[in-house]
């Protein structure tokens, strides 16, 4: 069931994340805490739970040290959400539940706690268990989908521009793919890497990879607008309230809901190569655009 699935993959990442991220009492205690205070604060552990499954359907079994990878990827993701709630972005005083980092702990040792978790990800990403030439193409691919061109940093400085200007559907359609899809698809390809697939295989890992991502996002844009802050975990409305570029604000709820499931389907036939052995991947596609948080 995928429900097992989902458990399983986040309480492997908590357990790595738990070796790997230095305690809280270790000196300087004061930004471990907060490190650990956003990684440990619960969420969907997407990134990882792909990584592994992508790696599973290449390899037939899930490669050991992949979870290592599957951290790091967590890593990279909660720097970008404590970031991401500053106040000189989206001042956000609630994530998964609990105050923000700069809430807890000030807004300074949350800047550093992002830097500090960034840093640590490619400390564990250089001493991958895989041969190096995967090793650093990994690297490659991962710094890529979190960078400037095409990537997270870019599609927030975009999201950022768009605010009040309402874009078109192009530029939409960019920040989305950049800002949350790049590291949900380099978290496909990069499990893909890690167990040895070939040029063909990686090819329709991105392609179903670039499909999830910009679904993921359009769910999102729809469920700020349909939940509420309880059932997020995080504040309702902030896309309204900021006059985000959206898909429900560009296209409706419902155009919206209809294009990420045509996302969905194009994203399960580029496995098709796969066969059975995509059956999980194809179960993920489906649970992110029918989940409600």
């Amino acid at each position: 069931m995928l429900k097992d699935t989902l458990q399983q993959g986040r309480t492997v990442t908590d357990k790595t994340l738990e070796r790997l991220l230095p305690p809280g009492s270790q000196y300087p205690g004061s930004i471990h805490q907060a490190m650990r205070h956003s990684v440990f604060a619960g969420g969907k552990r997407l990134r990882p739970i792909l990584c592994m499954e992508a790696a599973q359907m290449i390899a037939g079994c899930i490669p050991r040290g992949i979870d290592e990878l599957g951290a790091a990827l967590e890593m990279l993701h909660t720097y970008s959400l404590i970031h991401d709630d500053l106040p000189a972005l989206d001042n956000d005083d609630l994530r998964r539940g609990r105050p923000t980092c700069h809430k807890a702990f000030g807004e300074a040792t949350a800047i550093l706690a992002g830097d500090a978790l960034q840093t640590y990800a490619y400390e564990v990403l250089a001493k991958l268990q895989c041969p190096a030439e995967a090793r650093v193409a990994i690297i490659a691919e991962i710094a890529h989908a979190t960078g400037t061109i095409g990537g997270m940093i870019g599609g927030q400085v975009m999201d950022l521009e768009a605010e009040h200007v309402h874009p078109d559907a192009k530029t939409l359609e960019y920040i989305h793919r950049s800002k949350t899809g790049a590291l949900l698809t380099a978290s496909v390809v990069t499990g893909g890497m890690y167990a040895g697939a070939d040029a063909s295989q990686l090819q329709s890992l991105r392609d179903f990879g670039r499909n999830i991502g910009l679904a993921f996002q359009i769910v999102d844009d729809v469920l700020d607008v349909t939940q509420t802050s309880e059932q997020l975990g995080k504040t309702a409305g902030k896309d309204t309230a900021h006059d985000k570029a959206t898909y429900p604000a560009l296209f409706g709820i419902d155009a919206s809901l209809k294009k990420a499931d045509g996302l969905v389907g194009a994203a399960e036939a580029a496995l098709d190569q796969f066969g059975e052995r995509a059956a999980t991947l194809r179960e993920i596609a489906k649970f992110l655009v029918e989940r409600k948080k």
